[in-house]
């Protein structure tokens, strides 16, 4: 049973790693494609980016991953250098440089780029993240004229002091980003001994659920799937037919199928247990996993009528619990059911046998429940013994046309239930198809109303499945439709044309060739 699956996991969850790594996409990174070597288009730019180059998005999408964008005078041309050649060789570069953003102003920027690689080791992409140190170089600057206005220095010693003072910075930087990259660790994995690569691979990540989570789209579920839907038209048919023909509460323990009756129910159960633990597909598209969500979402929807419709009634009746027959009608708020069906049919459309059969079913399920129903009519008019309207109902006549007439107070006699069901679905069928032979007619008022209401229904109906029918067999000679009428042109152009014989044999072998490819 084909389901919608929805943005399931395995899926690549690279942005969304990113975005995690950073803090948000308000963090300053760019990801630049890395296997467009003409100038490594940027594909995308986090909003922390743009607020920090003063850039719209627009204005930097696909430009160049060296950021030339953002060079200005005072740029040193050796760190641009080195740049655009670990873009071309594919390798990490790290190092602080000197931006402008759009406005004109500069700032200092330490400039990280990393390649990122797919799971077959390839590099597909550049993420480059942008820092912005200006405020840090400023304190350096001072603290550097604050130690040489207050200590004079031989030459030798200016230069060691200078040394020292040029690596304490640059341990300042790395020391802060490597915090900054750790704290990111922790919030990712929650465990820094794990060893794992400093940054995701672009790659297709596997699904994260627990073991007793069921997928909605697994072969299992689909399979379960079927069986509740045969499950439910057994229901479909069981109940109207147990609550008209049988009805009788002393003899509901004795009915062929109690067994098969409790089976069903049973089943019903288990399913309500199954969907509880069933993924399903939210209103954006992404499938749930999380158990919560989906007890909640299960709860808000289908259970209370699948409850209901798994109540143990045949139990009650093997304990002896005297219980109205007509209570078997709650189980029909099980067939409810077949609306999730039937909003499926769209995704069905190119199943045409599978909505052909479920069609003419859905027809025989009408016929069957009026059938039952046009069966209580004809009983109630028998036990009311209404002078003026007992001896002309259908089922008296159908009882005298068969001599088995009804005799004391029409208690007694009477044709069989089987004969009954039978009369009554001809009956039924024929009002639905208007194609009525007058041998089982409406005689009494109650008769007369239920036939015009059949009538009407059975015009709707007639219009609807055999409208689909029609519909569907159409499209499925569409195709063969279309090839023969190609086929047709092909050889009146060869006709015309008087083309030779070989060369028509190598065109129609071409053709169906070329056809079996696109259309399989």
């Amino acid at each position: 049973m084909p389901v919608m699956k929805g943005l399931l996991a395995p899926q690549n969850t690279f942005l969304d790693t990113i975005a995690t790594r950073f803090d948000g996409t308000h963090s300053n990174f760019i990801l630049a494609n890395a296997q467009v070597a003409k100038g490594f288009p940027i594909v995308y730019c986090s909003d922390g980016f743009c607020e920090l180059a003063g850039f719209a998005r627009t204005e930097v999408m696909q430009k160049s991953c060296s950021c030339k964008f953002l060079l200005g005078a005072e740029t040193n041309e050796q760190m641009i250098l080195q740049i655009e050649k670990s873009l071309e060789e594919k390798i990490e570069f790290k190092g602080e440089i000197m931006f402008y953003k759009k406005n004109g102003s500069s700032f200092w920027c330490l400039l990280d780029i990393v390649p990122i690689k797919n799971e077959k080791g390839d590099v597909v992409l550049f993420l480059a993240s942008f820092k912005d140190i200006t405020d840090t170089k400023v304190k350096i600057a001072a603290e550097d004229k604050k130690e040489e206005k207050w200590k004079g220095r031989g030459r030798a010693g200016s230069h060691f002091e200078s040394a020292r003072r040029r690596s304490r910075a640059v341990l300042y930087h790395i020391s802060g980003h490597l915090q900054r990259r750790e704290k990111n660790k922790l919030k990712i994995n929650n465990n820094v001994f794990v060893d794992k690569p400093a940054f995701p691979e672009y790659k297709v990540s596997d699904a994260k659920k627990s073991k007793f989570i069921l997928l909605h789209f697994s072969t299992f579920k689909a399979g379960w799937d079927w069986l509740i839907l045969l499950a439910t038209f057994y229901v479909a048919v069981t109940v109207p037919y147990n609550v008209s023909f049988i009805g009788h509460d002393e003899l509901s323990t004795t009915r062929s199928t109690t067994v098969s009756d409790i089976a069903v129910e049973i089943l019903f159960i288990i399913d309500i247990i199954l969907n509880f633990r069933t993924t399903y597909v939210s209103k954006s598209g992404q499938v749930i996993f999380e158990a919560r969500s989906i007890c909640i979402h299960y709860v808000t929807t289908w259970f209370i009528i699948d409850l209901i419709a798994a109540l143990p009634f045949d139990l009650l009746y093997a304990f002896n619990v005297t219980v109205v027959s007509l209570v078997h009608l709650l189980k029909t708020v099980r067939l409810l059911r077949l609306l999730r069906l039937l909003q499926k049919l769209d995704r069905y459309s190119q199943h045409s046998t599978i909505v052909l059969t479920l069609l003419m079913s859905m027809f025989a399920l009408l016929a069957h429940w009026m059938a039952c129903i046009w069966y209580v009519i004809g009983k109630r008019e028998m036990e009311q013994n209404n002078p003026l309207t007992w001896d002309i109902g259908w089922l008296h006549e159908l009882g005298k046309r068969i001599e088995s007439p009804y005799y004391e107070n029409n208690t007694l006699g009477g044709p069989s239930i089987r004969s009954a069901y039978i009369a009554a679905l001809y009956f039924t069928l024929s009002s639905l198809t208007s194609v009525g032979f007058g041998n089982v007619s409406a005689n009494t008022d109650a008769e007369k109303i239920f036939s015009i209401c059949t009538m009407l229904i059975g015009a709707l109906m007639h219009a609807l499945v055999f409208g689909n029918v029609t519909a569907i067999i159409q499209r499925m000679y569409s195709r063969w439709s279309l090839y023969h009428t190609r086929t047709k042109d092909l050889k009146d152009f060869i006709r015309v044309h008087h083309l030779p014989q070989q060369l028509k044999q190598r065109m129609l072998e071409y053709f169906q060739t070329t056809w079996s490819v696109k259309e399989i």
